[in-house]
């Protein structure tokens, strides 16, 4: 099969990765790719957010599955016109994927098909948005209703946080994303990631995981889109997993069957979980990043079955075999981050780092400059090992990272800490 993936993160290199395993494979694309998804697929640079051209590109190249990666895409309705062009495709729809881009949206969803999720309210003025928080207290969480890059969620522990949050959102620091924002009650417990693939009517767990949202050790500093994960989660039992199946997952899948506007693709949805019970914080339209590095590693070449029979709707056919093992990702970004911080800086090491099976670093914002790899954004690389238990994984990632010598990068120390 000639396959095409579209991103340009650490989470299309993982794709790109697990896909290159399997045998079914004969020609991979990646576009726009990165310094190190260059090194295993072909790289093209096509704007990945119009329709129109990726569907060209793909008649060009004899592509016989296209594999959506971030969410913009989706929002712009890319996997739509791929379809109708007869490309077979991996990823909802556009009204599918409202399910992440519009989080008015999920709650409508979760009120009509009853999922567990934290109550609240949604505001497209900053006046009665004060008043609610005022009258509801904190601590409180104000989310922007579109699509933010991660950046969209403030969790306020107090009313001034709360209040500079709504003001920051309304005032046009998120653009169009901060135009509606939803007001939610704070949610104890601890959060975790369970993926889900769905061709519109079955649907198939294929992992948990859990991811270190603070920039610093210790959960201190400002969120980030994710510092590190590791897989499986031990929050998720089966017991959660399968509570979560019948209460929140499969009611929203039916829902959205109902209204016309299937969901075919993954669903991330993001859990807090207390006193052995979930409730939904949010549902993503994709893989998760840096989530996906940990899945991929774990799931290998079977990766690629499992996506062509989601997207074949075959989905009840499908099996998934897991290894007894762990996966760990230590996130290394650029000093400054998620603040302002340099790009071009190079990076020594990389070349004495093992990848293997059991060892990878996938490459989340790098460009190669004159025959060396740079780095090119905020999160740089996700230094990713497998081991027979947690810790053999972590302790492999981190002496991974020993080998790197990128002075302007750092990386938090403590990366699955929650369960070790």
């Amino acid at each position: 099969m000639n396959i095409l993936i579209l991103g340009s993160g650490g989470r299309e290199h993982a794709l790109a990765w697990a896909v290159k395993q399997n045998p079914k494979t004969d020609r991979l694309i990646v576009a726009p790719g990165n310094a190190g998804i260059a090194g295993l697929a072909e790289v093209a640079d096509i704007d990945i957010l119009d329709g129109a051209a990726v569907v060209a590109f793909c008649a060009e190249n004899a592509v016989d599955f296209l594999i959506i990666g971030p969410e913009a895409p989706l929002a712009a309705g890319v996997a739509d016109t791929a379809r109708a062009a007869g490309i077979l495709t991996f990823g909802p729809s556009q009204a599918a994927a409202q399910l992440e881009a519009s989080k008015a949206f999920t709650k409508a969803i979760c009120d009509a098909c009853g999922a567990p999720t934290a109550g609240y309210a949604r505001f497209t003025e900053a006046a009665p948005a004060r008043d609610y928080v005022t009258a509801q207290g904190a601590p409180i969480v104000i989310k922007a209703d579109g699509l933010a890059a991660g950046k969209g969620v403030v969790v306020a522990m107090t009313l001034a946080e709360a209040t500079e949050a709504i003001d920051d959102m309304f005032g046009g620091s998120l653009g169009a994303a901060g135009a509606e924002v939803v007001i939610e009650e704070f949610m104890a417990g601890e959060e975790a990631s369970f993926f889900i693939l769905t061709d519109g009517v079955n649907a198939l767990p294929v992992g948990t995981a859990q991811d270190h949202k603070r920039v610093f050790d210790g959960d201190k500093g400002p969120n980030t889109g994710g510092m590190g994960a590791y897989s499986p989660a031990p929050v998720l039992t089966q017991a959660i997993q399968d509570q979560a199946m019948a209460e929140i997952v499969m009611p929203t899948i039916n829902e959205m069957a109902r209204r016309g506007t299937p969901y075919q693709g993954v669903l991330y949805a993001g859990l807090m979980i207390e006193n052995g019970r979930a409730r939904l914080v949010e549902y993503n339209a994709r893989f998760g990043d840096p989530e996906t590095q940990v899945l991929m590693m774990r799931l290998g070449g079977q990766a690629l079955d499992l996506l062509l029979a989601c997207a074949e709707g075959r989905l009840d056919q499908a099996q998934l075999t897991w290894a007894d093992d762990h996966a760990l990702t230590v996130v290394m970004a650029a000093r400054g981050y998620p603040g302002a911080y340099g790009k071009g800086s190079v990076i020594h090491g990389l070349r004495r780092v093992p990848e293997d099976s059991r060892h990878m670093v996938f490459h989340a914002g790098t460009a190669e400059k004159d025959g060396r790899i740079v780095a090119n954004g905020g999160r740089v690389l996700n230094v990713t090992a497998r081991g027979t238990s947690l810790e053999e994984a972590r302790n492999r990632a981190y002496a991974m990272i020993d080998h790197l010598d990128w002075p302007e990068g750092f990386c938090r120390s403590d990366i699955g800490w929650r369960a070790l």
